[in-house]
């Protein structure tokens, strides 16, 4: 399993150069996962921006799901959690990785607090609040998601 991690960790710059070079047009979810209590989900990928804070999410192909289905697709795929009531919160279009990417932000309900971490992530927590990461970056998509959701 660590192996897989750092085989991401190592491809993730040969990635992010090719998509300055031929700057593909991508579709991607990022899911903020609440859980009934109050607590929300953030991540650590074990790739590319190591130690920034962010929300579970991947790409997807809009011929072959919705964003409400590949949001909860990659949360099972990243934390082995099942959610429910997944909701669009907001489509941006960004370039922050040099691909052009089409970003549906959502928010969905954790029905579990179990988490099993595939080798995509270094850490994930449960939080109740940003400062509960003291000084740590976080995504500006997690911050745009709770912002969506106050």
């Amino acid at each position: 399993m660590r192996l897989r991690a750092a085989l991401l960790r190592a491809g993730s710059p040969f990635a992010q150069l090719w998509w300055r070079i031929r700057r593909p047009t991508t579709f991607g979810v990022k899911a903020l996962v609440r859980h009934p209590d109050g607590r929300f989900l953030v991540v650590r990928h074990s790739y590319a921006d190591t130690r920034r804070w962010s929300l579970p999410g991947g790409g997807y192909k809009p011929a072959r799901e919705t964003p409400e289905l590949a949001a909860a697709r990659e949360v099972h795929e990243e934390l082995g959690l099942r959610v429910e009531q997944c909701v669009v919160l907001d489509t941006v279009l960004t370039t922050l990785e040099g691909k052009r990417d089409n970003l549906t932000i959502l928010t969905a309900t954790a029905l579990t607090d179990d988490l099993k971490l595939s080798p995509e992530l270094a850490e994930a927590r449960w939080i109740t609040d940003l400062a509960d990461l003291g000084s740590a970056p976080v995504s500006r998509w997690l911050v745009q998601a709770l912002t969506r959701t106050a």
